[in-house]
């Protein structure tokens, strides 16, 4: 089955990737969205977005402001991100032989032991779009005391694509 039709059945709608002057992540520092080096697509850091008020989804810290059920939402509000980026960058999510890496980011309380909770959200999502095959990825999860704008989660992907 293809990938859209498989975001279609689980009712997700991608959002529009923004590109060039519009790519919000120049509010950041200089960077682009994404890097293609032959086959590998490298994203840039992904998160859940912004609220419709320009503030960042799910803000806070696990264990501390939100719980895990809501950093998990950010996780798969994320995925959606990268997913739409992927399209935008590559045309195609037919054309993805297969998620070669992900680095996830989990803004946490010292005390929060458990950030692969968090990530295994963004994790199964992949899944669901991509298949096993393609959507199970060699996957690190790093806790941190925080991110930009308060972001509970933050991912950074690598894709091989033909």
């Amino acid at each position: 089955m293809k990938v859209e039709q498989r975001l279609k059945e689980m009712g997700i709608e991608l959002p529009l990737a923004e590109v060039g002057e519009n790519y919000y992540g120049t509010k950041y520092g200089k960077m682009k969205p994404h890097y293609i080096s032959g086959n590998l697509l490298f994203l840039s850091g992904q998160t859940a977005g912004l609220n419709a008020q320009g503030e960042a989804r799910y803000p806070g810290r696990v264990g501390r402001s939100i719980d895990v059920e809501q950093a998990r939402e950010a996780a798969k509000l994320t995925a959606i991100n990268c997913i739409a980026a992927i399209k935008n960058a590559i045309g195609d999510l037919d054309r993805v032989v297969g998620i070669a890496r992900v680095l996830n980011f989990v803004a946490c309380d010292i005390d929060f032991t458990e950030p692969h909770l968090v990530s295994s959200a963004m994790s199964d999502l992949l899944v669901d779009a991509f298949g096993e095959t393609i959507g199970i990825a060699p996957r690190a999860t790093i806790g941190v005391t925080s991110l930009a704008d308060d972001y509970c989660f933050e991912t950074w992907v690598t894709v091989e694509f033909s």
